[in-house]
Parts: structure tokens; sequence; C-alpha cells
């Protein structure tokens, strides 16, 4: 007979959502991805966000995993409702600090003949699978032979007691189904059936008293309430047992959705940290170890939950850019694509550069101070001034705030050298002298501004028969140090007169 999810949205019960991190390292900016999923949906439906650490698995504990994925979440802004530090009524939430409660659910599969006991050595699995493998085949621990190995089907009462009360070392495996087809409705991916007789006997409670994830997954999620599974497409092979184990256990299925992997950028299989290393590009939130993570190299938290939006969702329209609330009002998880989400490193660049534009002078400003203060630049009311100005004009060419310096740092400090090839095509054998005479209109300007010096240039240009690409390219790298930067006069106008005339002095001597 078929086992059947049907797919409601009862919109009269609470919204609940987890994101279930395993503290084994960094978190990957997929798992953040699958937290902001969940995050968004929640608050689009007025839910909660759970955050539960899934630490079962002891021998893989990482120490400061469980901070870096909470300080994660913080920097993104997508801060959990109920958590470790944020106790609600469904706790505690990391496994680990739940381990009692598993036993009787385990014993209560048991008990309804869903599940039994297995006592089988790890070398005589290892044979199986060896004596497998050497005739072709594949070693399943299902129907088709559990009744040949040693477990609690295969012995008798009598037997299966005298080994527990020995203390010999035993796991607790589920009874998959015979000839069934498990069929079960997933939002993104539609109605699945999956073949029964394919599925192993998968291990729920290990000889260590603690549970497999299977089964602490199932039970964590029924007592918290959670009414939405939203998790990767990594665990779709795992979504035939899950559905199994709610019926055993007679529970309500939460809906499930399983998202799209995020592909490398060639298109061709999972994104990994091999491939930010190899591209240059971060593939993790925040540093770990060697790693550079995206607040360390520069970006935006909004970027950042802005593009990971976009990756295997669509709003269906040409928007691009979203605000944090405007992903919670457009978010659903129908729009959600099935097919992997290719990652392109270019087009995150593309995002900071334009949250970088919608930030105001004085916050970036402030931002790059730290950079200032390494570069002995002084910190004072007129200087601050100074910097939020010079922002505005060199912003529109930036990715990060970390490329401001490179963009304008003639702003603050005049040129110590002059850019060679600019300096052989620009600089002729009357250049000192139309130099000089630009310095006199300097000097001569009373209103200096942009806009007048500007008039005042190009006027005595024309008067003297002088193309301006003749006087603008000299005059521009003696006052940068190459033919780069904004409006050549908001440049001068920034810099101050005597500012001006000192490297026009200074360019004609070194360049003469």
């Amino acid at each position: 007979m078929p086992y059947i999810c049907t797919l409601l949205l009862n919109m009269s019960q609470k919204i609940r959502v987890r994101f279930a991190p395993s503290p084994t390292g960094p978190l990957h900016i997929g798992g953040v991805r699958t937290a902001l999923f969940n995050y968004l949906f929640a608050k689009k439906h007025g839910g909660d966000f759970v955050l539960r650490i899934e630490d079962t698995d002891q021998s893989r504990y990482v120490e400061g995993a469980e901070n870096y994925i909470v300080e994660a979440l913080n920097w993104c802004g997508i801060p959990y409702d109920e958590g470790p530090a944020k106790e609600g009524s469904f706790g505690p939430y990391r496994q680990s600090e739940r381990k009692q409660l598993y036993a009787q659910y385990a014993q209560q599969l048991l008990d309804s003949g869903n599940a039994y006991y297995a006592f089988d050595t790890q070398e005589r699995l290892d044979f199986h699978r060896k004596d497998h493998e050497a005739k072709g085949k594949t070693f399943i621990y299902n129907w088709h032979n559990r009744l040949k190995l040693d477990n609690s089907l295969s012995l008798s009462k009598e037997e299966v007691q005298t080994k527990l009360e020995s203390g010999i070392p035993h796991v607790i495996r589920f009874k998959s189904p015979q000839d069934s087809t498990v069929v079960f409705e997933d939002v993104v991916r539609g109605t699945i059936e999956i073949d029964s007789n394919t599925l192993d006997d998968k291990i729920l409670f290990k000889s260590d008293g603690m549970p497999t994830y299977h089964l602490a997954n199932i039970v964590d999620d029924h007592l918290m309430e959670i009414s939405h599974v939203i998790r990767g497409e990594e665990w779709l092979p795992s979504s035939a047992l899950h559905h199994l184990l709610y019926e055993a256990f007679g529970w309500e299925k939460p809906v499930f959705a399983h998202l799209p992997l995020i592909m490398k950028p060639t298109g061709k299989g999972k994104l990994s940290k091999r491939d930010g290393e190899k591209g240059g590009f971060p593939v993790f939130p925040l540093s770990w170890n060697e790693s550079e993570g995206y607040r360390e190299a520069g970006y935006f938290p909004e970027a950042v939950v802005n593009f990971l939006a976009m990756l295997g969702w669509n709003p269906g329209t040409e928007q691009e850019l979203f605000s944090l609330e405007e992903l919670v009002e457009a978010f659903s998880l129908e729009r959600v694509n099935k097919s992997g989400a290719r990652f392109d490193p270019e087009k995150t660049k593309w995002y900071n550069h334009q949250w970088l534009q919608k930030k105001n002078d004085g916050e970036l400003a402030e931002l790059f101070r730290s950079v200032l203060d390494d570069k002995g630049i002084l910190h004072d009311a007129q200087n601050d001034s100074h910097v939020e100005k010079v922002i505005g004009l060199i912003k529109e060419r930036a990715d990060f705030v970390s490329d401001f310096w490179g963009l304008g740092s003639y702003f603050f400090e005049a040129p110590i050298s002059y850019a060679e090839k600019p300096a052989k095509k620009q600089w002729k054998e009357d250049t000192p002298n139309i130099m000089s005479a630009v310095a006199n209109i300097i000097r001569d300007t009373e209103d200096f501004t942009s806009t007048a010096l500007e008039t005042n240039i190009k006027a005595w240009a024309t008067e003297s028969e002088l193309s301006f690409g003749k006087v603008m390219g000299p005059l521009r790298l003696v006052i940068v140090g190459d033919l780069k930067g904004p409006h050549l006069f908001d440049i001068l106008a920034m810099l101050g007169k005597e500012e001006c005339l000192r490297r026009i002095e200074k360019g004609v001597g070194v360049l003469r």
C-alpha cells in the first residue's frame, strides 16, 4: 500500500520552521541560503524561525562551530526567534541536551514492530559488503537479507534477551516495508514516488546511546511543532525514510520543500570550499581559519542576503535588488526552482556594488575610516566632511569600501610618482609652459569651485588655440599621478588652491 503525504498549508496552524545545522565546521553559504529561505517563509506568514543544533554525532563536533553559526546568522540580519540562548517553549535546542528523549521513541518503534535490534558486528557487515562487491552487487541491509543477519527478527526472543542482558553492543534499525511505494509531495519537486524495496533499514539508535540524525530529526520536528521542513536537496534521498517514520509514529507530517543545490561557477557539481580557493572568492559568510569570509572580504550583509536569495528563487519579475523586507514580502516556496543554481562570483560583486551605491556617504566614510587611520590621515570634523565628499565622487567606480583608497588616494596624499606610459604620451616640450599658465589661472580664480575652474581654464585654452587634451591630460597627471579619477575640476576644487599649485610645481619639476 502507498504511503501518502498530502501537501496542505493549514493557515490556522502556526507556521514554525527550523534551521538545523551540525556544528562540524564553518557554515557554507548553501547553509546560509537554507536559513534565509526558512526565515523569509516564517516572516512572510508571521511564524517562528527556530535554530536547532544537531550535534548527535559528537565525534565530528568542532569547537567554536556553534558560535560561528549564530554569529553568521546575526551578521546576515536573519536572527532566529528560538534556539540556544533564546530559549522558547520547545527547548532545549541542542540535540545533545535532548538525548534522554529519544530512547523512548526508539522503544515505541520497537514495540510497534517498526524497528528491531541489530547485533551485527562491524567486521561482519564489512565482510558482507566486500562479498557483494566481489559479485558486482551492492550490500543493502533490508527485507531481502535481514532474516539472515544477526538481529531480533532472525533470533528468538530468548536469544535477543540474552544478548541485551549481556550488554552486547547493538543498534536499533528501522524496518523498511517490502513491496510498497512511498508517495509524498514536495512543494518544490511535486509528487515523488520511491520503491520501498530500494530502501535500507537505517540505523535509528546507535550503540553509544545516541540517536542518529534520522530519528532525532523526526522526533524534534514533531515535538517542536515544525510545520514546514525547508532544507537542502541533499536530504531528498532521506525523505522516504522520514515519511515512513511519521507513518510509524502516527504523527501528522510537516510540509516538505527541498531546495536546489548551489552549483560551481562552471555549473557542474556542488559548490565547495575548494572552488572558492581556486577561484579566489569566499564560500563562507565569515572567515574560518585560513578561509576568508564574505564579511572579511568587504561584502555588505545586505548584498550577501540579496544574491543568496536569487540563487534558486526568482520573484517572477525583472527586479534584482531586494531589501530583506522586500524579500519577505515577495518570497514564496512555489517560486523556488528545481534545478541547481550556478554560482557567479562576478554577480556577487555586482550585488555588492549596487548596495554600496545605496549607502549614504557618511556611512561609507565611517567604514573607510579604519583605512585612513592606518594611513595616518588625521581624524577631525573638517577632514570627515572632506572624506564624505571624496566618497561621493569616487564610489560609483567602487565595488567595495576597500576600493576607495586605490580610487582616491590622491585626495589625501600628493603623488610621489607619475604613471610612466601616460607621462611619455602626455608630456611634450611645451607642457611645462602650459602648466605654468594653468597655475596662474588657478592662482587668480577667486571663486574656487569646479564650475569656475572649468570655465576659466577652458576659456584660456580656447583663446590660446590649444586642444583640451593638450591641457587636461598633463594637468590630471601632475594632480593625480595618473590619467584616472572623476571629473578633473571636481578634484581641483576638492584639493584647494594651494595644494593644486604645489602639485603642479612638483610635477613640472619631476617631469621636465
